[in-house]
């Protein structure tokens, strides 16, 4: 086709073609999407120290009369799976008595500074096998009493063959619940709580137990690991929910006054005494 050809054709002019709107909910829908493809993008980071006081709420429970439940989330859903397996009890005695263990290497020291006298009641939560059977039976001795509580039916047993086989009389052993220590109101002078507080799966509920099995000034002493970032193992980091600020905070506020916190005792470990104040 000639230049002369081309220029002598007609002008052909073509529409500008029209833009729809996008509807208003597929606009939305879209937006999600895009919103959902970022975040499945994402790296993970690590889970956050989680505290146990979300909705304080308190409801009634039917199941025990005029006392009161918090409604709580569980915040270490399966922590105690193991321990309520056949044959856990056996298994954990060899973990949880060696030397290697911080805990068991310095069990006279942690009784002794527990400060007991003959005739007092105390109470072990989280017994587990018995590292702290004889010596805290033998530390209230026969005019005191016991409470050997945990919550595995395995532990229980196991408890009460150690317990009559060691010849401890004053030894009461008590299976608890995921929300109860299920001791008698105002039964013990102190309850001890040894690398078992992140265990408790209902911390709240669990302590509103504590506060009422205690009698007046009673005192809650409490040892657990420091879970500190950056410095704690990634093991200790994922098995243990939060630190000592979170743990000292809901026990507090729980009905609890921290009256000693001791360093010199234990190097993983803290040691934490409360005085349960009235509510």
């Amino acid at each position: 086709m000639s230049a002369h050809s081309l220029a002598n054709r007609p002008n052909r002019s073509f529409p500008t073609p029209r833009l729809r709107p996008v509807p208003f909910r597929l606009g939305i829908c879209l937006s999600l999407w895009l919103v959902v493809l970022g975040a499945g993008c994402t790296e993970p980071g690590p889970a956050p120290p989680q505290s146990a006081r979300s909705q304080p709420v308190v409801n009634p429970d039917p199941d025990s009369g005029d006392r009161q439940l918090v409604d709580e989330r569980n915040v270490r859903p399966g922590i105690n799976d193991t321990f309520l397996e056949d044959g856990a009890a056996e298994s954990y005695a060899k973990r949880f008595e060696v030397e290697s263990r911080e805990i068991f290497a310095q069990r006279a020291a942690l009784v002794d500074a527990l400060g007991l006298h003959a005739g007092m009641a105390v109470a072990d939560v989280g017994a587990g096998t018995g590292v702290f059977l004889k010596p805290l039976s033998e530390a209230v001795s026969d005019g005191g009493k016991l409470y050997s509580v945990d919550i595995s039916a395995e532990f229980v047993g196991w408890l009460r063959q150690r317990a009559a086989r060691e010849g401890l009389h004053n030894v009461e052993v008590v299976q608890n619940s995921e929300k109860s220590v299920e001791l008698p109101d105002g039964s013990v002078d102190l309850v001890f709580v040894c690398d078992t507080y992140h265990h408790f799966e209902f911390p709240l509920n669990t302590l509103a137990s504590i506060h009422r099995a205690l009698r007046d000034g009673g005192q809650l002493v409490v040892v657990d690991f420091h879970r500190i970032e950056g410095v704690s193992r990634p093991w200790l980091l994922e098995h243990v929910r939060a630190g000592e600020d979170v743990f000292t905070r809901e026990i507090e506020e729980s009905g609890f006054r921290l009256t000693e916190r001791r360093d010199d005792l234990l190097q993983e470990n803290y040691f934490l005494r409360f005085e349960r104040v009235s509510r």
